[in-house]
């Protein structure tokens, strides 16, 4: 007897007929364990910043001196999402997902034996490289299993791992670091990757996620060309505008900011808190977000959020150091950029067909990750010159007002889908 093949879905229709078949409990709990993988990025993205001003009595080294170290991880995930990730696109979602997570706990466990500055610019390179392969296809792999009328909103729910992971970096780093040494906060993550890598092998079935796409429209040998191609080349060109800038924030402004506030009257720990502060706000703002994507209109949505962080950036560079105050401003302006990083990725399942979101994504974080290294070094080069935290903090609002630009284009971006579904 033959084997009955599986119907393919019509244009338009949003969930799988292979992701339809698993239990809601099981769904749920793939769910969990791709947020697992996001918890990994949040942490990872505050680690080294948190880690670094310590490093001066335990290892000798200047943590102003620790531009590179705070920026190559992004070299890594650029290079891990643009070459591997969008395979995920054709060859399916778990290989990836395993691959990737494994190959972070590697990294991640290296970095904890790292004793010079080259030492951990090594090892944060091949930590970035992980990350980068697994995370498109964990967001792809969200996408997938989210129901149709709120998949914006799962999508930041799962990603929202990062802001989870970063909320509880900065503010158990010093009890963790007090215990452990500086060393403790790389092997808590390395072996929570080990962990996640196995679970996901284990619960997620190999056959799910060799993604549809729409009839008649074939992906290129080489998926990732396809979004170079009409007529998807300006939805990709908007998503990745407004990653690029926004990235340029996240990574100048998280990564400086525990070594920043202490010249503004912080203390050490209270800037360190302050950090996870920002990105516990991030999580709110991003989940806000998500469902005003889901319910309302995703440019105007995306617009407010970064005209928002202008403008407390803005009112932080006009006013004098007041940790008061600056706590709160700092919570807007820090906390939507860490908001949209999670929403950004979201709109992807708007934009594009489901066998090509990991590719959108992959090669989104590699034009992104322009952005996040850059940000590090200008931050080294404002500090370098002899900005003031003000004056520092205050340039954040260039890269979010060109962000609110770029949003403008999102309705013409969003339509690209609509009519090539309706062409079908």
């Amino acid at each position: 007897m033959g084997q009955v093949k599986r119907p393919r879905l019509l244009p338009g229709r949003e969930e799988r007929a292979l992701a339809a078949e698993m239990t809601s409990a099981r769904r749920l709990f793939v769910l969990v364990l791709v947020a697992g993988a996001f918890v990994l990025d949040g942490y990872d993205l505050n680690s080294m910043a948190l880690v670094a001003p310590r490093l001066k009595d335990a290892l000798g080294l200047d943590p102003t001196h620790f531009g590179l170290v705070f920026g190559i991880v992004t070299i890594g995930v650029g290079a891990g999402s643009a070459l591997l990730a969008p395979w995920g696109d054709k060859f399916g979602r778990r290989s990836l997902i395993v691959a990737g997570c494994l190959f972070l706990a590697f990294a991640t466990a290296g970095t904890a034996t790292a004793t010079t500055i080259p030492e951990f610019v090594v090892w944060r390179l091949l930590t970035g490289f992980g990350l980068g392969i697994c995370l498109p296809n964990c967001t792809a792999l969200s996408a997938e299993l989210a129901p149709a009328g709120a998949r914006a909103t799962v999508m930041t729910l799962v990603s929202a791992g990062i802001s989870l992971a970063a909320l509880l970096a900065g503010m158990t780093a010093p009890n963790l670091i007090d215990w452990g040494g500086w060393q403790a906060m790389f092997w808590l993550p390395a072996a929570f990757a080990a962990l996640v890598a196995l679970l996901v092998w284990l619960v997620l079935p190999a056959d799910l996620s060799k993604p549809v796409g729409l009839p008649g429209k074939e992906l290129a040998k080489v998926p990732q060309l396809t979004l170079f191609r009409s007529p998807w080349l300006l939805p990709f060109a908007v998503f990745t505008g407004a990653l690029l800038f926004n990235s340029l924030n996240l990574y100048m402004v998280n990564q400086w900011t525990p070594t920043l506030l202490p010249r503004a009257g912080f203390t050490i720990a209270e800037a360190q808190r302050q950090t996870g502060l920002q990105q516990g706000a991030g999580l709110v703002m991003g989940l806000l977000m998500s469902f005003l994507i889901d319910r309302w209109r995703p440019g105007m949505t995306m617009i407010g959020a970064f005209v928002l962080v202008a403008a407390a950036f803005i009112a932080i560079g006009v006013t004098e150091p007041d940790p008061t105050r600056w706590r709160w401003l700092l919570v807007v302006g820090a906390g939507f950029i860490s908001g949209a990083a999670m929403a950004l990725p979201a709109l992807t399942a708007f934009l594009f067909p489901p066998n090509m979101v990991a590719s959108a994504v992959g090669m989104g974080v590699l034009i992104a990750r322009i952005g996040a290294f850059a940000g590090p070094l200008i931050g080294q080069a404002m500090l370098t010159a002899g900005a003031t935290p003000s004056q520092f903090l205050a340039a954040a609002a260039l890269p979010a007002g060109i962000a609110a630009a770029i949003c403008l284009a999102f309705p013409a971006a969003l339509a690209v889908k609509r009519r090539e579904e309706a062409a079908t």
